[in-house]
């Protein structure tokens, strides 16, 4: 009997959290994967669902044959920015 071994590679993008200021909880988007948005009643929360979105994401695009999706084209930069009104 044969053994299959299933191999994964592992990816790594920046995903943007937002805070919802009304409602609470957070919004968070990766932006190297279009469309793929999630949020969550805590931190923690939003982090694990924007995790699966990503999976599915990438899922999809697998079906689709889309090729370069795993590369991440740009790296983000976030920072505060300062305004003087």
């Amino acid at each position: 009997m044969q053994t299959r071994k299933i191999q994964k590679q592992i990816h790594q993008y920046t995903a943007v959290f937002a805070p919802d200021m009304k409602d609470g909880g957070y919004t968070v988007t990766i932006p190297a994967l279009p469309g793929c948005i999630s949020e969550g009643d805590t931190f923690e929360a939003a982090m694990a669902n924007i995790k699966e979105a990503a999976v599915l994401y990438v899922e999809v695009m697998k079906e689709r044959h889309v090729k370069d999706f795993f590369e991440q084209k740009a790296h983000v930069i976030i920072a505060p920015l300062e305004l003087a009104i």
